[in-house]
């Protein structure tokens, strides 16, 4: 796998004072062993350069080719269009696909289906699907009907972002007409497709199972200084007038080399530098690979220039999502409150486009504490890693076989969990715990109960900070509005299709793939000299001092341009601040100094009614209920000890929900809920109703048998959990007098 890494600062030393093993290996070697090196790496790294430039020629060749297709599709996966977005009232460039199972697999259609939303970030589309080990081949494995939501290289002409998104209920719609009898989809969102589908979701809530978003940034003024210097762009450009401007001379669309330039801008060393020398390096071995990626990075495509305008005013700088500020074409307020179902973040220390503080910022803006996350009825699970870049998240086959798997085989189970916070922790399975039975591979998932703390640990602003990117929201909203008012008339009278043709064709950034193609005809004889030095390749021994030595030059050149990378990020940071922090500045702009920037959003009074009435209805069933509540009620009760739920006492569960329950998913869910619900209302209460709901001596051992066996599916119980086990012992086989004493002592 190919991806852009998260490159960390690396000191430059000062070669004198500190010498590698290449230094030795080549001045204490003798004059004649020297000689003999120096042809066997001249011969090898000239065949290396020719076999690398003829990569160039044919990723060159590729870009051409895919870019050319209306498609311009990396989907690897067999499909057929169920959708088109085309025949829409407002016509947009997306489809809903219908992926075919692979050959010896057959699908379940009483399974809920699987929909994939892939990301329109400035590639072609296909990367949830490029690759066997994905969240699409996932589904498959798992025998779940999946469906991809792709789009195509060009937009529709008119398209607005909005228009995708109320657009998309429609094939949302059309999965659940699919699958009548099954439970509601699990979607997944990467990226850019992340918050488009939780937008999707805000819509119609009764569309949706779970939601996954996987790296995709919600709350965009969010971060930690030092880090994440993305965030500072809309501010140091002056706000949106230059996505403007860029769109005008575009005549109309906005390249998506433009989006694909900022992230490579991130990290220079690895775009300059650390990608080309990888696989100079690697060359006889890492071709295919290299160009198996290289395939969707270089696959440019176009947007309207409004459907960036928007985003850019709306979410990267504005940052009125979770602030319900963006309403739909009808007036509904896009409110992430409004999804019912869980909402599963995926998110990464190590993205630089997604980090944490903006993936789950969003919970802080709109809830006050988890018990107003529970209030509502909403259940919140994230999964935090600390390897994985912003592109690893949906395209690494690690991640497909760990993260994505889980999330897949945990899908039902997430759906039931009580109301809260929660986090995903994924573990290796110990070597003690053999695979198979509630354990599906070689993982095993925990739902630890998470407060809000856990998320502000993780990164937060200031009330200062936020007062500054309120500031560039203000300066962004009057350039944008002096360019259109002066400058945009002129641009668009002067701007054509041609000359926007060829400002494409000359991007920097595509010319250093086409530069390389067999359209330029210098490069005609390189196919030719790279068959002769493939066929009289003579690699070089990897004790060679010549190869250690230009191992050195590369990591100095990396050290280099990563000092580089960490001067520049620390002035636009200081200058960020120090122009958009001042109180004068802010003043201009109408910020006041002393006011809140981002107020959270607290209860209104018809939520503060709901919430009585559903705490009354819950009070009414304290006593109400039989085996099937008493035993989801006991569960629920010692797994709340040790504050986590394992995923194998959960699949457990699910099992007894089958087959001792006969409860549907959607059943289940409910009851889940309503009896952690009573639990958190009278705890002492509903224990003590437990013997009435389980009538007869037969009834309360069995209800103590299942109870055992879930939590003991989990392994050994931790102490605090023991404790609570011996107390349900205690309270269920005891006459009721001694009942009324077991509870009044927990």
């Amino acid at each position: 796998m190919t991806h852009q890494p998260t490159s960390k600062a690396v000191p430059v030393e000062n070669p004198s004072a500190t010498q590698s093993p290449a230094f030795p290996a080549l001045f204490e070697a003798s004059p004649g062993n020297v000689m003999n090196a120096w042809p066997a790496y001249m011969i090898d790294a000239l065949q290396r350069g020719v076999l690398f430039v003829d990569l160039l020629r044919r990723r060159g060749n590729e870009e051409i080719e895919i870019t050319s297709r209306p498609t311009a599709t990396v989907l690897r996966f067999d499909h057929e269009v169920v959708m088109t977005g085309r025949s829409l009232p407002r016509p947009i460039n997306y489809s809903l696909l219908h992926i075919l199972p692979t050959p010896g697999r057959a699908t379940d259609t009483r399974k809920r289906p699987v929909v994939v939303v892939d990301p329109r970030a400035g590639q072609g589309p296909g990367i949830g699907g490029f690759k066997a080990e994905s969240e699409i081949g996932d589904a498959l494995e798992a025998g779940h009907p999946v469906y991809f939501i792709a789009f195509s290289a060009a937009p529709e002409p008119g398209q607005q972002f909005l228009d995708v998104v109320e657009g998309q209920v429609k094939f949302f719609e059309r999965v659940v007409e699919l699958h009548p009898d099954s439970s509601r989809p699990f979607a997944i969102g990467n990226c850019q497709a992340g918050y488009q589908t939780l937008m999707v979701a805000m819509l119609r809530p009764d569309l949706f199972g779970p939601c996954l978003v996987a790296g995709s940034p919600m709350s965009y003024w969010q971060g930690v200084h030092g880090k994440d210097p993305m965030r500072y762009s809309g501010g140091l450009l002056g706000g949106s007038w230059l996505t403007a401007l860029t769109s005008d001379l575009g005549d109309g669309k906005f390249d998506g080399t433009g989006l694909v330039l900022n992230f490579d801008m991130l990290n220079p060393a690895y775009w300059l530098w650390g990608k080309q020398y990888e696989i100079y390096t690697h060359i006889d071995t890492g071709a295919e690979r290299y160009l198996e990626f290289e395939k969707w990075w270089g696959d440019f495509i176009e947007l309207n220039g409004d459907e960036l305008q928007f985003l850019v005013d709306n979410l990267f700088i504005g940052d009125k999502l979770t602030r319900n500020e963006i309403k739909s074409h009808d007036g509904t307020v896009f409110d992430i409150r409004n999804i019912t179902s869980p909402i599963i973040v995926f998110t990464s220390s190590e993205d630089n486009i997604s980090p944490p503080p903006q993936a789950l910022g969003w919970i802080l803006d709109l809830y006050r504490d988890v018990d107003d996350i529970r209030a509502t009825g909403r259940t919140i699970v994230y999964c935090l890693s600390h390897k994985v870049g912003h592109l690893a998240i949906f395209v690494s086959t690690k991640v497909g076989a760990e993260q994505d798997e889980e999330f897949v085989q945990m899908m039902d189970v997430i759906d039931c969990l009580p109301p809260g916070l929660h986090e995903m922790v994924i573990s290796p399975r110990p070597a003690d715990v053999p695979a198979g039975g509630f354990v599906t591979g070689d993982w095993i998932a925990r739902f630890e109960q998470r407060s809000l703390d856990d998320i502000r640990a993780l990164g937060r602003n200031s009330p200062a900070d936020d007062r500054a990117f309120a500031a560039v929201a203000r300066l962004s909203d009057l350039n944008l509005s002096l360019y259109r008012t002066f400058m945009q008339p002129v641009v668009r009278a002067l701007a054509n299709q041609p000359a926007a043709s060829i400002m494409r064709a000359l991007d920097p950034l595509r010319l250093s793939y086409t530069l390389f193609s067999d359209r330029n005809p210098w490069m005609r004889p390189v196919q030719k000299l790279a068959a002769e030095a493939a066929a009289s390749r003579k690699p070089v021994p990897a004790d060679n001092p010549f190869l250690a030595l230009q191992t050195r030059i590369s990591d100095q050149i990396t050290a280099g341009l990563d000092a580089y990378r960490v001067q520049r990020d620390q002035m636009a940071e200081k200058m960020f601040f120090a122009f958009y922090g001042s109180p004068f500045v802010q003043a201009l702009l109408g910020v006041d100094a002393n006011s809140d920037a981002r107020p959270v959003l607290g209860p209104s009074s018809e939520d503060l009614a709901a919430r009585q009435a559903r705490s009354d209805a819950y009070e009414a069933m304290l006593k109400t209920g039989g085996f099937d509540e008493a035993l989801t009620r006991a569960v629920l009760y010692v797994m709340a000890a040790d504050r986590a739920i394992d995923q194998r006492s959960a699949l457990a569960l699910n099992v007894a929900r089958q087959r001792l329950m006969h409860l549907s998913l959607a059943q289940f869910k409910a009851l889940v809920r309503d009896q952690f619900f009573v639990l958190q209302l009278e705890p002492d209460r509903a224990l003590e109703a437990l013997a009435s709901m389980a009538p007869g001596a037969d009834a309360r051992k069995e209800l103590l048998k299942q109870v055992n066996a879930i939590i003991g599916a989990g392994g050994s119980p931790l102490s605090a959990a023991r404790d609570r086990l011996t107390r349900l012992s205690d309270l269920l086989g005891a006459p009721r007098e001694k009942r009324l004493a077991v509870v009044a002592s927990g």
